[in-house]
């Protein structure tokens, strides 16, 4: 059987790395294309190397562009390389413009597809991951649910007789990472040791795109109690440079993005965490530490109970929330045990065989 795999953001290449074990345990043979959506070395060739990924059989290198100019870009290019490769199905993970190209490409050609991290809604129709993911999910011949309540929405929009639910591969790398961070000292960039901090992540275009809504939230962070140590992702720096706004201000301490255990490390030792990402939001509630996410919503609802996770979209509760104490009540384990991957694996292979 031979399995496609394909990425091209920060959070599908530590998605992809247990997958990629997994696969290599039972034998399967497993071709990984890299679509080049994010294509600044800090966002992706390290996460390879550090979460110890085979090389990409094919990297496309689509860079930049408008979603659409993007999408259509890595669709054009998938084309020939599926008729080439032949794949018995094709893996797609998560919400990205290369999930749906992904997904696009193989349907076109009557290969089969697989949704990794499928059934997941924020509700929202103004994020265009909210559509990949939807249409995505449509598409998909095997939709991998890592929920309970993931596999209800894909229940409720007729798709429950083509879902599994595996659990969050996420956690098995997440976990993993943990552990073998644990015991080091490397210092966190940005701050003294021992020093209390925040960290941040900003980067969804509904926070970055408008300049008062990007200079509201920094302006919030910059005046919080503890530094902030802010992983300044590309679009960031980009929008911060072309709108005149400072990453450095007062309590703001930029750094580069953070390769994935060293983002462990920070998660791990700092007081709380401020983003819109969706996967910091669930690493943060799977590590025991409070985040504030500033959004109107969140797929990961299950972070929402007793406090783990808090949605702050209007800025009014940050002060407040940011440095809240670590909450008393048990988190449970919405998100599986760490053996998602496998659990993935295995169900893709009896689909097909």
């Amino acid at each position: 059987m031979r399995i496609v795999s394909i990425v091209g953001a920060r959070p599908q290449f530590i998605k992809l790395a247990p997958m990629a074990h997994a696969f290599a345990q039972l034998e399967v043979e497993h071709k990984i294309i890299h679509t080049g959506q994010h294509y600044d070395v800090d966002m992706s060739d390290a996460f390879f190397q550090d979460l110890q990924i085979p090389d990409p059989d094919l990297h496309l290198g689509v860079g930049s562009g408008s979603h659409g100019v993007q999408t259509g870009g890595i669709l054009a290019a998938l084309d020939p390389v599926f008729t080439e490769m032949a794949p018995d199905c094709v893996l797609v993970y998560g919400d990205t413009n290369s999930t749906l190209a992904g997904a696009l490409a193989a349907v076109k050609l009557h290969i089969g597809l697989v949704h990794l991290e499928a059934g997941l809604r924020s509700f929202n129709r103004r994020m265009p991951e909210e559509h990949n993911r939807v249409l995505t999910d449509h598409a998909a011949d095997l939709c991998l649910a890592p929920t309970e309540v993931a596999m209800q929405h894909l229940t409720r929009e007729g798709l429950g007789e083509r879902a599994v639910m595996v659990g969050d591969v996420m956690v098995d790398v997440c976990y993993q990472v943990r552990d073998m961070v644990a015991q080091d000292s490397q210092p966190i960039e940005g701050v003294a040791d021992d020093e209390p901090f925040l960290l941040a992540t900003i980067h969804r275009a509904e926070n970055t795109d408008d300049p008062q809504r990007l200079a509201a939230i920094l302006e919030k962070l910059a005046h919080l109690a503890v530094p902030v140590v802010l992983a300044a992702h590309p679009r960031l720096r980009s929008r911060a440079a072309e709108f005149d706004l400072s990453l450095t201000a007062g309590k703001l301490r930029p750094v580069a993005p953070l390769a994935y255990p060293d983002m462990v490390r920070a998660v791990v030792r700092s007081k709380g965490v401020v983003t819109d990402s969706g996967g910091l939001q669930k690493e943060a509630f799977l590590l025991g530490v409070p985040c504030t996410t500033l959004r109107t919503e969140t797929e990961w609802v299950e972070t929402l109970e007793n406090g783990w996770n808090v949605l702050d979209p209007d800025l009014s509760r940050v002060n407040d929330e940011a440095l809240r104490p670590v909450p008393a009540a048990e988190r449970g384990a919405p998100y599986g045990n760490g053996h998602a991957a496998m659990a993935a694996a295995e169900a893709i292979v009896s689909h097909w065989s």
